[in-house]
């Protein structure tokens, strides 16, 4: 534990709050001033970005934009957040949404799904905010034995994979279950098909085993130097075949098949 706590950014140590807007635009200040978590966040935004292209023309709307840079790469998107923050367009909750009925052509999410308390009320809202052949495209914790060994033991968020949907606390960042994507999405796929037939999962993919622990994420100091960023997604992309037991993150692709 001291070597973690030697690890941590110095203006990282004093944090208590998570769920203070201050710890979000401290998060965008270390996004942007870290290569390897920069690089890696313009990665899963044009993960995000082909998932749903082309994007011209399209009402997009990403969620719990937080301190990201999401316009770098899809500069139509519409940016929120449930935190009143200076970098977002708009203020809201992902469970009561400000967009009439059918008029969005896309939902995106990183890291978010397993924040929301109540995930029944989002679909439910996610489908009335969608147009038919409109997507949810989220990236969230994998559920791998590599991904379980760092979630339970370097990082705050619980990972419980014997929860149930619904979170007992509430608070944007403070409060999760890491687990709860897979939860939903594969221990109870039956049941989530069941409670929204009319929202098809197109894909789930594991991937990303080792590129976020060595930018050190925002809290912990970046393991290499920034130009070794391209030789580690080398490797990455050369373990693909063994994404499902190590991948700390997933890529997940819903689409509204119905009204």
């Amino acid at each position: 534990m001291k070597i973690l706590e030697w690890l941590k950014l110095p203006q990282t140590r004093v944090i208590k709050n998570l769920d203070d807007p201050a710890v979000t635009m401290l998060h965008a200040k270390i996004a942007q001033s870290k290569l390897f978590l920069r690089r890696l966040y313009i990665d899963f935004y044009k993960q995000l970005e082909k998932a749903v292209s082309p994007v011209q023309n399209k009402i997009i709307v990403e969620l719990g934009s937080g301190g990201g840079f999401i316009k770098e790469v899809i500069p139509n998107v519409i940016t929120s957040d449930i935190l009143e923050l200076p970098n977002v367009d708009k203020v809201f909750s992902a469970v009561d949404m400000p967009f009439e009925d059918n008029s969005i052509d896309a939902l995106l999410m990183i890291d978010v799904l397993h924040h929301i308390a109540d995930s029944m009320a989002f679909f439910k809202e996610a489908h009335r905010c969608l147009k038919t052949s409109g997507k949810i495209v989220m990236i969230e914790p994998a559920n791998t034995p590599w991904s379980r060994f760092v979630y339970r033991n370097f990082h705050h968020e619980l990972f419980d994979t014997k929860a149930k949907w619904g979170l007992e606390k509430t608070g944007p960042l403070s409060h999760g279950n890491g687990a709860l994507p897979w939860i939903i999405f594969s221990r109870d796929r039956k049941i989530f098909e069941s409670e929204f037939p009319s929202l098809k999962i197109l894909a789930i993919h594991n991937h990303t085993p080792v590129r976020y622990l060595i930018s050190g994420g925002f809290t912990l100091r970046q393991m290499l130097p920034s130009f070794a960023y391209p030789i580690v997604k080398a490797v990455e992309c050369a373990l693909y075949p063994f994404n499902n037991l190590i991948g700390i993150f997933q890529t997940i692709e819903l689409q509204k098949i119905s009204g």
